[in-house]
């Protein structure tokens, strides 16, 4: 039955060969962008960011509407391609669930912050974010109280 199984992917891997390749490549591509990428987004997030009301301090804000709806567009499209990212990476190489949660902070939806704050609470998560922006020089995130 298991070599049946075996035979039976490795044919259809010789069948998809090129399939097979670039999915290797798009794979270790994302593995070293997310490398790069995720520990430089974790540092920029305030450490008061989960603990304050008060949006962001964000300069397209105050430019011509034009410019500030280009960058809700590009802000939210740059949040879907890392969701999506993230998602392959809890099966694919990557660090998945930092990539899901930067994803979800780019992005505007109802109830983001309920949600971002579920992800930021898991204690796996809450360690190995403070540890990375420890590391590169910067505070831990603060979280407000949990309220039940």
């Amino acid at each position: 039955m298991w070599t049946d199984l075996v035979a039976n992917i490795t044919d259809w891997m010789d069948e998809h060969n090129t399939f097979v390749w670039t999915l290797s490549i798009v794979s270790a591509l994302t593995f070293i962008a997310s490398l790069m990428l995720v520990p430089f987004l974790i540092t920029r997030v305030r450490a008061d960011y989960f603990v304050t009301d008060e949006p962001s301090a964000m300069a397209f804000a105050t430019k011509h509407p034009v410019w500030r709806g280009l960058f809700l567009v590009a802000k939210n499209l740059l949040g879907i391609i890392l969701l999506l990212g993230g998602i392959l990476m809890l099966a694919l190489p990557g660090q998945g669930l930092l990539t899901i949660l930067i994803g979800i902070s780019l992005l505007n939806f109802p109830g983001k912050r309920e949600l971002e704050l579920w992800i930021i609470r898991r204690p796996a998560i809450y360690r190995t974010i403070n540890w990375i922006r420890i590391r590169r020089g910067g505070e831990p995130l603060q979280l407000p109280e949990a309220t039940e």
